[in-house]
């Protein structure tokens, strides 16, 4: 089986949440100097494995059960090759550094001391203001310390909220040392270790501004290695049975594919880490569908928030009101819970059987495997749930704990029936590449502008999703249907040059040359510019089946109509419009769509009766008269008046008569 601590799985999932935290604030870990507090000692797993996965940390105190260490001013290469040192002895303590290579004012102290005497250079590191302390006093200063990250890796609870006693948390023997989240000063916390804070103290440290997680989020890729490594030897059972693979040929293959594993798990350890950003990043209108969330939830009896620690809606509501919303921890509970209900959904339904979704078992597993024994995953006894759990990871972690709640709010569908309009939008537009070529940008463009667009991305895809399933009948095979809308999002984007108004044409070639210039490639950088005006691809792609006019003639006509009426500003700022409650804001959502089938249904009709193009639609414009004339006016009047619920309601109305008197 694997060694989880010779791969430094755990440690090195609780990194990608650190480097999460501090790219978006614009710090890359691996080079920029960062300075470090810590719990834990260089012989555990994941204490010493995570202090060796940068070359820049500084770091500057930590304690075990035995010593504490201090180094007010760490030479970064000294100490990293230092503590490589001890982590290779196995069996070291802090007691084991070389004293020669710590900095002046530092040292090793052993907890049994009375007192220890504290130099000048030691009180600045950890902005302590007395030249002597008890151990005691020195390790809650250490997690008091304003360094840039507080690192767990040893076993213990050691933080808790103002509002808990040292018995809520659990841990008698950390009593005298804990400390609360409102006395945290450092950047961000890493939570490799179980239980490092209490989840109230994660919640009260993150109202307070520090950034973290929980333990499940950041620790979890050791569990998830031992999930794959399990469904891995399942696999490997039959060819062992019937002697294509050998005891040693086997275990030399579970060693061959021990890096990709830990890539496989580790990207699941990004992606949740990017989810929880993401629904912090949208703030008030998030918060909201938390609520439904977790109502949701609570009706199918999963979820007790008094359990989980979650806020119910009186407490959230007044939260709204002053402007705050859900933590990241509390988004991190949602996000489970979010996963297990849309496992256990699709796996009742017909979904893990659709052939389509093969591809989701072969990603979960090494090209090696797939490889040399693809009867063995294809054929795999847990096909289905793998399937599953594969399907509802990655739905979650892209569209975000809210997503599926949204989605039935908003059109009343199955899982089955969302897991399929993901995957039609997923592939038709290609969102894989688009986010791979986003991660391409990591340290290349400020964290908040690449939050931004990953946004866009996640924008598109729960507003086509929505389309899909409004749209289509996705109860059979959809494999045909994402080779459709696959083409037709390629011709759009390929037409877009001659059929956008040449204004929005500069605009998206600007844009595709700073990403360019930024380190993307071309391809993704075009599309990923040009998204605003993919988004009607598929009322496009849907006119040219029943028409008989090409993509790029229906596009030109659905764009000049577009922009005579001012449809594109007019749906951007419907989706601005701030709403306090979430029906509010289905309701915006239902009318952009309404909307937008008005413009389809005009579109056919130009098509239909006059021809395609931007004559075609000029010449309907003369023909539709008075009529056409006040309904224009009628829904920019509207937009200029600053946009209601009410309002967008109207003008959705309006153009929907338009639709229905030719």
């Amino acid at each position: 089986g694997y060694d989880h601590k010779g791969m430094g799985i755990t440690a090195r999932g609780a990194w990608e949440a650190v480097r999460r935290h501090f790219r978006e604030i614009d710090i890359d870990v691996q080079t920029d100097p960062i300075t470090v507090v810590g719990v834990g000692d260089m012989s555990g797993d994941v204490f010493g494995n995570g202090m060796l996965l940068s070359q820049s940390l500084r770091l500057i105190a930590a304690f075990d059960h035995r010593d504490i260490f201090l180094d007010p001013n760490p030479a970064a290469a000294k100490s990293f090759a230092e503590r490589r040192r001890l982590f290779d002895l196995g069996r070291s303590s802090w007691a084991d550094y070389d004293r020669s290579l710590i900095s002046e004012g530092g040292g090793v102290f052993s907890r049994s001391l009375k007192t220890i005497p504290l130099s000048e250079q030691a009180r600045a590191a950890l902005g302590f203001d007395r030249d002597e302390a008890t151990p005691t006093e020195l390790m809650q200063a250490i997690l008091k310390a304003p360094a840039d990250l507080l690192w767990f890796g040893g076993i213990g609870t050691y933080i808790r909220a103002t509002t808990e006693t040292d018995e809520d948390a659990g841990d008698r023997a950390n009593d005298a040392v804990r400390i609360t989240g409102t006395l945290l000063r450092a950047k961000a916390v890493g939570e490799g270790a179980n239980l490092g804070l209490t989840q109230r103290g994660r919640i009260e440290a993150a109202r307070a501004g520090i950034r973290l997680n929980t333990d499940a989020i950041d620790n979890s890729a050791g569990v998830n290695t031992s999930d794959v490594e399990v469904n891995i030897k399942i696999a490997l059972m039959a060819p062992e049975r019937d002697g294509r693979l050998d005891p040693a040929a086997r275990n030399a293959l579970l060693v061959a594919m021990t890096d990709e594993v830990a890539a496989l798990v580790l990207r699941n350890n990004q992606l949740q880490t990017l989810a929880l950003s993401l629904a912090l990043r949208r703030g008030a209108g998030e918060t909201g569908f938390a609520m439904r969330v977790m109502q949701a939830l609570e009706a199918e009896g999963r979820l007790d928030r008094s359990v989980e620690y979650l806020p119910d809606d009186a407490t959230l509501s007044e939260r709204l009101r002053k402007g705050e919303g859900l933590t990241r921890p509390e988004y991190a509970v949602l996000l489970a819970y979010a996963k297990l209900s849309l496992y256990d959904a699709l796996l009742a339904g017909p979904v893990p059987d659709d052939p389509y979704f093969d591809r989701e078992l072969q990603r979960y597993f090494p090209a090696a495997l797939k490889r040399r024994f693809p009867d063995t995953v294809k054929g795999h006894r847990l096909r289905r749930e793998i399937i599953a759990t594969a399907l509802s990871n990655i739905i979650v972690n892209r569209g975000g704990p809210a997503l599926v709640t949204r989605l039935v709010d908003e059109t009343g569908a199955d899982a089955a029936t969302i897991a399929k309009a993901y995957a039609i939008t997923r592939d038709a537009f290609g969102l894989m590449e688009l986010n791979l070529a986003i991660d391409s940008l990591d340290g290349e463009i400020p964290g908040q502008d690449q939050l931004g667009l990953y946004a866009e991305v996640q924008d598109l895809l729960a507003n086509r999703i929505v389309w899909f399933i409004r749209n289509l009948d996705l109860s059979a095979g959809i494999s045909p249907i994402v080779a459709r809308y696959r083409e037709g999002v390629s011709a759009v984007l390929e037409a877009l040059p001659r059929v956008l108004d040449p204004g929005l044409v500069g605009q998206i070639e600007a844009r595709g040359d700073d990403l360019t210039a930024r380190g993307m490639a071309d391809e993704p950088a075009r599309r990923l510019a040009s998204l605003k005006a993919l988004v009607s691809a598929p009322d496009i792609v849907r006119i040219a089946e029943t028409d008989g006019h090409s993509v790029p003639e229906i596009a030109a006509t659905h764009f000049a109509i577009e922009h005579a009426f001012g449809l594109d500003d007019f749906v951007a700022a419907v989706r601005q419009v701030p709403v306090a409650d979430t029906f509010d804001r289905v309701a915006l959502e239902r009318a952009a769509a309404g909307i937008s089938t008005a413009h389809r249904a005009l579109t056919a009709e130009v098509v239909g009766g006059i021809g395609a193009g931007p004559d075609a639609v000029s010449a309907w414009i003369t023909a539709r008269g008075a009529g056409l004339t006040r309904i224009r006016e009628a829904v920019e009047a509207i937009a200029a008046s600053g946009l209601t619920v009410s309002k967008v309601v109207v003008a959705a109305s309006l153009l929907a008569d338009l639709a229905r008197r030719p």
